[in-house]
């Protein structure tokens, strides 16, 4: 396979089982996501929200029909470093059998793209603690770590 032939799109409906998919995959994020007719209900209308939103973007990385990586792209208005725009970087999946052939850092570089684009001044992402490959990558793509997250489930 070659990252040439992944194609970058913004994510329609149809794609939807497939981005659940990938987060229902992986064992780190412990969102707890699974496809299932119960939760389907719930991320179609999440879906859609975000697609009726122009501050929130949801892409998919396609080859040869099939998606096999995806990711969220937020617009976020601020009022420090004078007004500037942040865009966020989130819910970043690659097939696990297709990381390390350069689908991430083509999915990254569209990401950047967009919100240069778009006006943003940065590109902010978090990552897992327990993700050392992935804090790696996002360093060799140019991004530092600047900030400690905090979260906080209700």
């Amino acid at each position: 396979m070659s990252v040439n032939d992944v194609l970058i799109r913004e994510a329609r409906i149809a794609d939807l089982e497939a981005v659940i998919r990938l987060h229902e995959a992986d064992a780190t994020g412990g969102h707890g996501d699974a496809w299932t007719e119960a939760n389907r209900p719930a991320y179609q209308a999440a879906f859609r929200t975000m697609a009726e939103h122009p501050d929130h973007l949801v892409f998919v990385a396609e080859h040869e029909g099939t998606v096999v990586g995806t990711f969220v792209l937020s617009f976020l208005p601020g009022l420090t470093g004078r007004g500037a725009l942040h865009a966020e970087l989130r819910a970043v999946q690659v097939r696990a059998d297709l990381r390390s052939l350069g689908i991430g850092a083509r999915m990254v570089a569209h990401a950047e793209d967009v919100a240069r684009a778009r006006g943003a001044a940065v590109l902010e992402l978090t990552s897992n603690l327990k993700r050392i490959d992935a804090h790696r990558f996002y360093e060799r793509l140019g991004y530092a770590k600047s900030h400690a997250g905090f979260k906080k489930r209700f």
